[in-house]
């Protein structure tokens, strides 16, 4: 059974750092692209970062490109999200997932989601 466990969110002061983690088990992580999206109170889940797991493209959404860093270790089945420079706007449920499709953007195409992590930025 697919698995996955965000770990690492917490309450932040702008202008600070943090390092979110997912922990992926119960499939083949290789077979599939990885993502972070972001989901805060009254709005719409977000897509903020992606990484094919095989080959390690790394895709970052407009919006946050700069600041979040996603990467993947090999040796554990997990995949980071560096978040820099926090900001109050960054403030929200942050989601890893793993996905079968091509668009790694899309929301949708997610076959496995975690229960989310909390990240809190105060100004």
């Amino acid at each position: 059974q697919a698995h996955l466990v965000e770990s690492g969110g917490g309450l932040v002061q702008a202008g600070g750092s943090l390092r979110l983690s997912c922990a992926a088990s119960g499939f083949t992580v290789s077979a599939y692209r990885m993502g972070w999206f972001r989901q805060a109170p009254v709005k719409e889940r977000e897509f903020v970062a992606g990484i094919r797991w095989s080959i390690g493209d790394t895709y970052i959404a407009d919006s946050v490109k700069g600041r979040f860093t996603i990467s993947r270790d090999n040796a554990k089945n997990t995949v980071d999200l560096q978040i820099n420079s926090l900001k109050p706007e960054d403030t929200a449920v942050y989601y890893c997932a793993a996905s079968s499709s091509r668009n790694i953007m899309w929301s949708r195409g997610y076959d496995y989601w975690g229960q989310g992590t909390q990240v809190t930025v105060s100004s």
